[in-house]
């Protein structure tokens, strides 16, 4: 079993949903169960294309990190996490484009993984609150606190629980 790391957004529909669905579709993966999710949190879209710190159009997204144990190889959860986006109607016309369920594959362990369809540790993770804030709340010792002083000045709030 290996422990990894998963964020979840949305900023389409009703997105405190769309995000408990999605923790319930992860955990109800094979061989995968959730062990801790984060708060939820509500952020300001940014525009990866401007490094992750500038805000893009669109309405905010809450976001979400949850700790998962499992069986599946990265590939095979990347494809299972991908297919609950497409159960809650994610499209991608568009790069950075709003969406009703973003699921990213953050950390597999302590794997390393560079290959055409996957990068762990996620590329852009170090650049943006709306992980880093979750993940530190969950799993402390993977985020230190120069990490959370380049994402200081983008805003996050914290709503309250994820799960119930």
């Amino acid at each position: 079993m290996v422990r990894a790391y998963v964020a979840l957004g949305a900023n389409l529909g009703d997105a405190a949903v769309a995000l408990r669905h999605a923790v319930q579709a992860i955990n109800s993966l094979p061989w995968t169960r959730v062990l801790q999710s984060s708060s939820l949190y509500k952020t300001a879209p940014l525009d990866t294309d401007a490094g992750g710190a500038a805000a893009a159009p669109g309405d905010d997204y809450l976001n979400a990190v949850v700790e998962i144990e499992t069986s599946l190889s990265a590939p095979d959860l990347l494809d299972q996490l991908q297919h609950i986006e497409q159960q809650a109607g994610r499209e991608r016309p568009y790069r950075n484009a709003p969406r009703t369920l973003d699921l990213d594959l953050l950390l597999y362990g302590s794997g390393h993984i560079a290959s055409a369809r996957l990068t762990v540790p996620h590329p852009r993770m170090a650049l943006r609150a709306f992980v880093l804030v979750p993940l530190a709340e969950i799993a402390p010792g993977l985020v230190n606190a120069a990490q959370l002083a380049v994402v200081a000045q983008q805003r996050i709030e914290r709503l309250g629980r994820l799960a119930d």
